[in-house]
């Protein structure tokens, strides 16, 4: 009984987790029926009285002060009550994925989404050439890759599945319908998303979380850990880098803007410096996310002061320690694989 009651305790997560797949496919059927922009707009106001009441606010708030020293409390409030309004949204819009990105050149009327750099997507796709594309959790973050599929973009996005098995699933069945290629952050994931490049693919992912084994970047005035897993590949590669954001426009319209290629930092022999290629790409998220605060998903704990000094001490070349966090194998097996 004791090991019965054990094994209980241990998987109880999971099982609950389980246990709320048919609760979300009831939300995602009410969101349909709704339409898009009842849905939405049911999302945000929930996420407006529910957030500030969540653990997750008390850490935005934090984050939001320490990147905000100057503002008054009662604006970085506002932030803190426009990022849940964003992500009230976003949750609602997984219901409605494959219909937010109607972007049409040749269309006269108006539309949902537009999109700023087109030129720079027209040589990304044709010039038989691999490319990367980070991006960050700002707006609809999962626009761009649906992006890629509609236009013909040979692109795969990286992504972490989400922690509950209900909405894993869900997100996974979503993103199927309306995404192209799709590689889960896991051990042994750094082989596949190289196989992509070296077959002259695009590999696109979200720099703006934090990776225990990443390099030391500064962002927002402190400093914190990125997955280096893209300057890697552009050190080994010497492709083309550039970023993709998202921008809410007000009556559920949406902007894409993709920025010219990066010119990265190089090291004394020639090749990509990865850390300095890696902060590039982060001061890039960092004008994104200053010049539209609401929109970026300040309740994620993007930067651990305990993590700092192991990140310091560890070569890149370090051995992992018994029973590697994902990042970590993933770290690892990128140094192996590239």
């Amino acid at each position: 009984m004791l090991r019965l009651a054990l094994v209980l305790k241990r998987s109880w997560p999971r099982l609950a987790g389980y246990a709320m797949i048919p609760l979300i496919r009831a939300l995602v059927w009410l969101a349909r029926l709704l339409g898009p922009q009842r849905s939405t707009a049911f999302g945000a106001g929930l996420l407006r009285r529910i957030g500030p009441l969540l653990p997750a606010h008390r850490t935005a708030l934090a984050n939001l002060r320490a990147a905000f020293p100057e503002m008054p409390e009662a604006e970085r409030r506002l932030i803190a009550l426009e990022a849940w309004d964003n992500l009230g949204r976003v949750g609602a819009e997984y219901a409605h994925l494959d219909s937010l990105f109607d972007y049409d050149p040749a269309a006269a009327g108006p539309l949902r989404t537009e999109v700023a750099g087109i030129e720079h997507f027209a040589t990304l796709r044709d010039d038989g050439e691999p490319g990367l594309i980070f991006s960050a959790h700002l707006a609809n973050w999962e626009l761009p890759a649906i992006a890629a599929a509609r236009f013909g973009l040979d692109a795969t996005a990286v992504f972490r599945p989400p922690n509950n098995p209900a909405a894993a699933r869900l997100v996974q069945e979503v993103r199927r319908r309306s995404m192209g290629g799709l590689a889960a952050s896991k051990p042994g994931a750094v082989f596949a998303m190289r196989d992509v490049v070296e077959q002259g693919g695009h590999l696109g992912q979200l720099i703006d979380q934090h990776f225990t084994r990443g390099v030391v970047v500064q962002f927002l005035g402190r400093p914190c850990l990125a997955n280096p897993l893209l300057a890697k590949l552009v050190r080994h590669y010497e492709c083309p880098v550039h970023g993709v954001r998202v921008v809410r426009l007000p009556e559920g319209r949406f902007r894409l803007e993709l920025t010219p290629p990066l010119d990265l930092p190089r090291a004394a022999d020639g090749t990509i410096d990865v850390p300095g290629a890696m902060q590039a790409m982060t001061a890039v998220v960092e004008s994104w996310v200053r010049e539209n605060p609401g929109q970026w998903l300040w309740m994620h704990r993007r930067w651990r002061p305990d993590m700092l000094p192991k990140a310091r001490a560890m070569p890149p070349s370090a051995a992992v320690p018994v029973q590697p966090s994902q990042a970590n194998v993933i770290s690892q097996a990128a140094d192996q694989a590239l």
